[in-house]
């Protein structure tokens, strides 16, 4: 037989784009300007030798060819393995294609399991013979054949929170295969939470409306105390499950990690990822971060875990105008909820291939049953289109409904004109979400958030020619896009399209709205002279940077270096790094982000104290201290702050009724978001309702728009229509108000035994069905315009306030004016500033649960009514 030719090592042109040209296969000509300049400037600079760089090129500027150009260049240059990384698997499939049919270039497509990898294509690597394309999840893996790369490159780095923090995150969810671990580790946590809180991490809360949103973080003291109990019982539940992955790589660090509890799921793993400790990501001598936005605030950083990320800007030549053009629609500022299915469809219809992205799969499977049973396209879901998306684009009239995917899935020219997003991509895990609404951090995530949105938006313009409409749909995202304070941080080209398509979507009709998205299509006369309006709206309008990412960005090495000697144990180096951290973060907007570094600095001396150091343990206490004072709008803290061993009984009295009122505060601010603030549609509605049933003779009424009432003012609320129950309840931390409204009677009406004795009973039945703690403060109160009782009756009234209906109306009147007033300067939840004048305002007037009892308590019925004979 003959013997094969051994092929010599190819060799390295000067540079990545001369590479280019050498490739007989490729389909463009030439690199594209900005291209070589990027390009140019990685190999001229000695970032070429540098441990980890960031390239910034714009959506649609054909960063993938510049990433496999470098990475080729560096294969054949120093004969170097080289990984291409991707986020799914779809993107792999889009890039080996792009690769070979479009840029001539061989790489190897490894998906799947390792077991069924192609052989020829593992030797082949090993070789350093061609790329490897992969996806993040392959790497980030508890056995990754990638565990000997020289060279990695992360493409749409962006999105790689979801697949490199979740390696060291443990999920478990309260329903399914999970049940029984969750019950266990409720079990474990029910001494820390209050018992309502206990509750709603059951899933058993009588007021479900806002607990969806409810996250609470279980503190490091706790967290450590209860480490060997927490590993024990992972250990004996997870063998032989998913969760054996991630739990493995946290579970002798558990002194390093958080949990976070909600009504969904538990949640454990470390504030950043500890990318270090894993041998395929950090033995590479090189790594390169693609992304279309890399924020200037060290996200990037926190995202990876590395101290320091250079980076190569945007060419100056690029991005002076926006990429495509999108046409955006804002239904839900004319349309009521009912009459946006109609609209979809007749949007749909006129398109042919849609797009829907949406946040849950719930949502996602009740929007397929009713495109197939109303409209009978067909439909697609991610998985249809993970391997290959052609089936989608080959079917005239087609949609494609995805959950919680908001990138990594592009349709550009013709396969798409028509993109739904319902929701906004805002906070992607617990975590996030207890430190941007919790801790009032959100300035931390001001990037990153953008950075999502602009994703979602832009699935269907990929070029500069592209354009497709964006129908834009739930309060969240409608209200982000419509907020002045947050849309001068757009590009001028977005800003534009956004006020157009704003002005666009007041005071229309289904009709209106369908006739100006069929121009839109049409792309003839009346859209270019709506075009020409956005392009002239551009011109006055600049992008502004966001506030304090100097500060934030100069942190970061510390943060990190923080978690690695948090990770070996050296506790009193990593309380000198916490305090470096708090060092840097000087101006006040970031009192919130600081205080969380003020709890890391407690929470680093505590562990050194448990471990023999002593000398700290007053450092410790300072840190907890330090924390509340430097945020005081944050109930989590002020719990964490109280010692009660150095405690005098007022300051715990203060403590409490802090706590309280600023959990009213976290609740109004949750039911703010949800009515919005683009729109006053859904808070007039509610106010009017409260306002309709508390001026009604039907008492059933009464009694709803009462419990609405106490919602509107942050308290927990119920009214149960069972024998036997009171009428609305209201629950603020460790205060409850039980009503009975007898609002059917006048003032010559004589309060009777019965009556007497069935609002005395009130508070057992609270204390039966509602989960309270012991010490809770239960008082009951009866609202009537009567002014007098009987004798028999008077001793059952002896702990029973009595407020006079007209003023009780008042007091609600003014309740409301003042959530009105407080809504005009609310954006968003976690705004220290707005809980501070929240706090105020209720204090003064009043609302505050502690204030509100005071009220009530020294109104007693027993000395206001009058004892007449029956």
């Amino acid at each position: 037989m003959a013997f094969k030719e051994l092929q010599p090592n190819s060799s390295a042109p000067h540079s990545p784009e001369e590479l280019f040209r050498q490739l007989p296969r490729r389909r463009v000509p030439d690199v594209m300007p900005h291209q070589k300049e990027i390009m140019h400037s990685y190999v001229s600079s000695n970032l070429v030798d540098s441990s980890d760089v960031a390239l910034q090129l714009p959506t649609g500027s054909g960063k993938t060819l510049v990433g496999l150009l470098i990475g080729e260049w560096r294969r054949r240059k120093n004969k170097e393995k080289v990984v291409y990384l991707c986020p799914t698997r779809q993107l792999v499939h889009q890039t080996e294609e792009q690769a070979q049919s479009k840029y001539g270039l061989s790489v190897y497509n490894f998906t799947g399991k390792i077991l069924d990898y192609d052989s020829a294509a593992k030797v082949g690597y090993q070789r350093a013979d061609r790329i490897a394309v992969t996806t993040y999840s392959s790497l980030f893996n508890v056995n990754s054949y990638f565990n000997n790369a020289d060279v990695l490159i992360l493409d749409d780095v962006h999105t790689a929170e979801s697949y490199v923090a979740e390696f060291w995150s443990v999920r478990v969810p309260r329903v399914g295969k999970h049940a029984v671990l969750h019950e266990a580790l409720c079990e474990i946590f029910r001494s820390y939470l209050m018992s309502r809180d206990f509750a709603r991490l059951k899933g058993r809360c009588i007021s479900r409306d806002l607990d969806h949103r409810w996250v609470e973080k279980v503190p490091t003291p706790f967290l450590v105390d209860h480490a060997n109990e927490i590993s024990e019982t992972m250990d004996s539940a997870v063998a032989q499950t998913t969760l054996q992955y991630s739990w493995s790589m946290i579970r002798d660090h558990l002194h390093v990690c958080h949990v976070y509890l909600s009504a969904k799921e538990i949640l454990l793993r470390p504030f950043l990822p500890p990318t270090w400790t894993h041998e395929p990501f950090a033995k590479p001598s090189h790594r390169i971060y693609m992304s279309a936005t890399l924020g200037n605030g060290g996200d990037l950083e926190r995202l990876m875990g590395r101290r320091k990320i250079d980076r190569l800007r945007v060419p100056n030549s690029w991005d002076r105008q926006g990429v495509g053009r999108r046409f955006f629609m804002f239904p839900g500022i004319s349309l009521a909820d009912e009459n946006f299915e109609e609209f979809r469809n007749r949007l749909m219809l006129l398109a042919g291939r849609s797009l829907v992205l949406v946040p849950n799969d719930k949502l996602c499977a009740e929007i397929l049953i009713e495109i197939q049973d109303k409209l009978e396209f067909t439909t697609f879901e991610v998985e249809d289109i993970e391997e290959s998306k052609q089936q989608f684009v080959d079917e005239s009239n087609a949609v494609a409904v995805v959950a919680n995917r908001y990138d990594g899935i592009d349709f550009p020219g013709d396969e798409c004109r028509l993109l739904f997003i319902q929701g906004l991509p805002k906070a992607t895990n617990l975590q996030e979400y207890f430190l941007a609404n919790r801790m009032g951090a959100n300035i931390l995530f001001n990037e990153r958030v953008q950075v999502r949105v602009l994703q979602a938006i832009g699935r269907c313009t990929r070029s500069l020619e592209d354009y497709s409409a964006v129908v834009v749909s739930g309060v969240e995202l409608t209200d982000y896009l419509a907020d002045i304070h947050r849309q001068k941080f757009l590009h001028p080209e977005l800003q534009a399209e956004i006020s157009f398509g704003m002005k666009q979507s007041v005071e229309m009709s289904i009709d209106e709205m369908y006739e100006n998205f069929q121009a839109f299509l049409e792309n003839g006369e009346a859209w270019e002279y709506a075009n020409g309006q956005i392009v002239n709206y551009r011109a006055t309008v600049s992008q502004e940077v966001f506030p304090l990412l100097d500060q934030l960005r100069n942190v970061v090495k510390d943060e990190v270096k923080f978690q690695e000697r948090l990770w070996q144990e050296d506790y009193e180096s990593a309380l000198d790094c916490a305090e470096k951290v708090l060092n840097g973060l000087e101006d006040p907007q970031l009192r919130g982000y600081r205080a969380l570094w003020h709890y890391f600095a407690g929470s680093a001396a505590t562990m050194a104290t448990k471990n023999g150091l002593s000398n700290l343990a007053i450092r410790a206490k300072q840190g907890y201290v330090e924390a509340k004072r430097a945020a005081t709008g944050i109930p989590w803290l002020v719990k964490l702050s109280a010692q009660p061993q150095h405690q005098s009984i007022d300051d715990a009295i203060l403590l409490e009724r802090n706590a309280n009122v600023l959990a009213q505060v976290e609740r109004l601010e949750t039911l703010l978001e949800e009515f919005g603030t683009s729109s006053d549609t859904q808070f007039s509605n509610f106010v009017r309702k409260i306002n309709q049933g508390l001026n009604s003779a039907n008492t059933s009424q009464f009694e709803n728009s009462h419990a609405m009432l106490g919602k509107l003012i942050g308290f927990e609320a119920g009214n149960v229509e069972t024998e036997g129950a009171p009428d609305p309840w209201w629950l603020a931390g460790k205060v409850c108000i039980v009503f009975e409204d007898h609002t059917g009677a006048n003032s010559d009406t004589l309060i009777s035994v019965s009556k007497a004795r069935q609002v005395f009973s009130h508070p057992n039945w609270v204390h039966e069905y509602v989960e309270l703690d012991e010490d809770t403060k239960v008082q009951a109160v009866l609202v009537t315009p009567a002014r007098k009782t009987t004798a028999g009756a008077q001793v059952h009234l002896t702990n029973v306030s009595l407020w006079e209906l007209n003023e009780f109306k008042e007091w609600a009147l003014n309740a409301i004016s003042i959530v009105r007033a407080l809504r005009t300067d609310f954006y968003e939840p976690g705004n220290l500033e707005w809980r501070a004048q929240a706090v105020s305002k209720f204090e003064h007037n009043q609302l505050d649960a502690n204030g509100l009892l005071d009220m009530l308590t020294s109104q007693l019925a027993i000395d206001i009514l009058q004892v007449q004979s029956e």
